[in-house]
Parts: C-alpha cells; structure tokens; sequence
C-alpha cells in the first residue's frame, strides 16, 4: 500500500514537504479549515516551490467554504507550480462548516461544485450560478497564469453514508474517508461508488484512488498500547470524534446513537470540560479550538481503548501490518496518517513500515 502524510497548513510545512519526499511517500495533504488552520493553497505553493515529484493534496474543501472559480483559480494555479502533482479532495464541509457554527452543504450542491471544478481546471467552460442568475465561465487567461492541461485528480470525502460515495461514482472520482478502519465499510462504499458509475459516462483517464486519514503507533516491546504515549499519538482523532458527537448530538443525533454508554459519558465529560452544552449557540468555540492538535495530558482520559482501536492502528509491527493487508483487499490504495507529536519521526516510520 502506498503511504502518505496529512499536516496542518502553518508556517514550514514546506520543510515537512521536502522530509516527505525524501522519505519515498506518496503524497503530502493539509487540511482546509479556514479558522482552525492556516490556508491551504498558500501553504501547498510553499511545497510545490520545495519539491519536485511527491504528490501535494488539499483533503478537503468545499463549497459551503469556496466558490468554484476561486477553487479553481487556486488549484489551476498550484498545477502551474508543480504540473501533474495536485489532488484536490471535496466535501461537504463536516469539519469546515462546523467550526463556524454551521451545518455542511448538500451532497447536490457537493457534486455541482465537483463537476465545476473538474471541468475548469480541464480548461472546459461551465454553468455558474448566483441566485437566479447563471452563465457559462471558463479560465479567460491560462498558459503562464494557471495549468489546465496537466490533469487534476479529484477525490470525495465520504464515511459511511452513501451519498458522497455515489457523487464519487457519477463525477468518476476517488473517496477519501477520515479514521475508516472497517474493511466490510469501505467495501460498502466501494460497491455505492461502482453502481453509481454504471448510471453515467465515465472518464477512463481519470483516477479513482481512495485514501484513508488514520494515526499510527507502533507499540514497543511490552508496551501497554492504551498507555499515555499511544494516547498522544491517536488523541487527536478520539477527540475530533468526541466533540463532533458533542456538538451534533441536539441537532444530528445519530453519531451520539451510535456511541456505546461508555462513550456517551466521554462526550458528556468533554462538553463539561469545555464549558459549554450540546445546545448552546457558541459551542463550536469551545469544542474545536486545537482541533486535530495534540491533545493535553488531562484529557487523555477521554481517550478511550474503544475509539482508539476504531479510529487508529496501535499495535506490533505485524497487527499493524495485518490491518494494513485487510484495508487494502477492501480496496484501498494509500494510507495517510495524521502525525502530532514528532512529524518527522512519524514519517520516517510510516515510511519505513510502507515504503
């Protein structure tokens, strides 16, 4: 299986870039959440300018965040940078939208703005519409300004709901999942994304990767593998989840549903932790800030065994190993890992086990 690294967009990613390539992955992603991180765009330029051939992706945008000829103008511009090298991952804007305080878009308008944005940065003409008003756009200036002619690959987020992965299917596109561990749930995906494709004409040419956002931790010998330093490396997720559950559970109950009781009390503690309740107008302020960050030592507590095996690979050299063969026969082609507390550290070790 391929590997791969997501980063925040900050300040040196471009050093982190160049560690990447050097290290043999695959690819080099930063997250697009405007009032979490910094921008995507600016940060994969700074990569671009710094490598020559690892792959540079933005996993996600979307277009509760971004127009589609903004979107497009930057990554037409980022293919001029480094030609042939960029994915672009869209979403409904779960995480993005949510740290405003608002809901994700639609899974319609999620494959309006994929289709526009497939057929932009292919130098082709589009619908554009604002209100009641729409008309056909296209890139009035290409050559030295932007790259229409090097292809873009295009991926779209999905977990375990059906809709993103049939827009994947109709708009001939990869998936991207973030801590989709189950085998038997990406091959539900898998199996939504190929019967949607049978309904539309498909590019032949156009790549259809699906990737997969975890953390990693190899458990040393005699290790407890829910210990402090295994809680560290995979917090991260635990807590994305956790407070994701807290902050829909009044409006989108399902997540917090589907939660054991032990995990339940985790969100209740959280939202207790963090001043704030499932109801409260500014909880998202309270929730997301550090989101996706390392988390602190007194919340390693909320880091449940339960939730770690679920949304990240602890273990020897060989379970992991084994859960890596098992995600691949369901499927998918690259695993990304979310590294916090040594990048570089955890880099060279992705590389070493995948590469």
């Amino acid at each position: 299986m391929r590997a791969g690294v997501v980063v925040a967009a900050q300040p040196g990613v471009e050093d982190l870039a160049v560690q990447a390539e050097e290290l043999g992955l695959h690819s080099f992603w930063v997250n697009d959440t405007p009032m979490v991180h910094g921008d995507p765009f600016v940060a994969l330029s700074l990569c671009a300018k710094a490598t020559s051939h690892i792959r540079l992706g933005i996993g996600v945008t979307s277009p509760a965040l971004r127009s589609a000829p903004a979107a497009a103008s930057g990554l037409a511009s980022l293919n001029a940078l480094a030609p042939g090298r960029i994915i672009c991952g869209v979403g409904t804007g779960n995480t993005a939208r949510r740290t405003l305080g608002m809901r994700p878009t639609s899974a319609a308008r999620l494959e309006s703005f994929t289709a526009a944005l497939q057929d932009l940065c292919a130098g082709r003409s589009t619908k554009y519409r604002e209100g009641d008003r729409a008309r056909d756009i296209r890139f009035l200036h290409a050559g030295a300004h932007v790259n229409t002619a090097d292809p873009i690959e295009f991926v779209v987020a999905a977990l375990l709901g059906p809709k993103a992965a049939a827009v994947a299917g109709r708009r001939s596109t990869g998936l991207i999942s973030f801590g989709l561990l189950d085998p038997t749930a990406w091959q539900a995906l898998h199996d939504t994304r190929r019967h949607a494709a049978q309904s539309t004409p498909q590019d032949p040419e156009s790549p259809t990767n699906s990737y997969v956002v975890t953390a990693l931790h190899l458990l040393d010998e005699d290790e407890d593998p829910h210990g402090d330093a295994a809680r560290d490396a995979t917090g991260h997720l635990v807590l994305s989840l956790l407070a994701f559950a807290a902050d829909t559970a009044a409006d989108t109950p399902a997540l917090a549903d589907q939660l054991g009781p032990e995990e339940g009390e985790a969100v209740r503690r959280l939202l207790v932790r963090r001043g704030t309740t499932a109801t409260a107008p500014d909880r998202h302020t309270k929730l997301y800030p550090n989101y996706l960050g390392r988390i602190a030592p007194q919340d390693r507590d909320l880091v449940l065994p339960s939730l770690m095996n679920t949304l990240a690979l602890v273990g020897t050299r060989d379970d992991v190993l084994a859960r890596i063969t098992t995600l691949e026969q369901a499927g998918v082609d690259e695993l990304l890992i979310q590294p916090v507390i040594d990048p570089p550290t955890e880099m060279a070790l992705l590389a070493k086990l995948l590469t």
